[in-house]
């Protein structure tokens, strides 16, 4: 079977974990977070937000119509998967362009998983001296495989320890697109 016809079988019996709805609420609730939190400081230059591809694009262009402070989009691709369901060594693509020296940055990635990658995010904007550093994800998986020392601020949902796609978040590369959030089908 080609990759493609995998992916649709994939799909056809998959679990609908969250609708397009409930992500519109999570997403609605993330923002206000946020906005809370930003408004709530004196910042002297817009924020910059960087989106992780390729993940976190669609989170970040529907959050950031929910956005009401002054920001800059800037964007960054580390990824670990490269279009497989099992996370390798992470793999750095392309950097920021922004300065994020003396900056706030927000992070927005689809889904935090074990960690690695947000965490090293992290580590690179530490390393870039920014002043403050948010993160917000839409799903956080709860098990307990995290990597010590990664943290997120803004989580728009949990969801158990299944291989989940959609809405950002690719089956071998697939399904990105869909606005659900969908759950591999469970071996019998």
């Amino acid at each position: 079977m080609n990759l493609m016809n995998e992916a649709q079988q994939i799909f056809k019996a998959a679990e609908l974990i969250y609708s397009a709805e409930q992500i519109n609420h999570a997403m609605d609730k993330m923002a206000d977070e946020l906005n809370q939190l930003f408004a709530n400081q004196k910042i002297q230059q817009p924020v910059i937000v960087l989106s992780i591809m390729n993940g976190g694009l669609i989170l970040t262009g529907q959050l950031l119509t929910r956005l009401d402070f002054p920001l800059y989009v800037d964007y960054l691709h580390a990824t670990r998967y490269r279009n497989e369901t099992q996370g390798g060594e992470l793999q750095w693509k392309v950097e920021p362009q922004n300065n994020l020296q003396g900056r706030h940055v927000l992070i927005i990635d689809d889904i935090l998983d074990e960690g690695y990658t947000l965490k090293s995010i992290q580590q690179y904007c530490q390393q870039q001296q920014a002043a403050q550093i948010v993160s917000a994800v839409l799903v956080e998986k709860k098990h307990q495989r995290r990597t010590t020392g990664v943290n997120c601020d803004v989580i728009g949902m949990a969801v158990d320890d299944r291989y989940v796609f959609g809405f950002g978040m690719d089956y071998k590369g697939y399904h990105r697109n869909l606005n659900a959030i969908y759950a591999v089908a469970e071996e019998s």
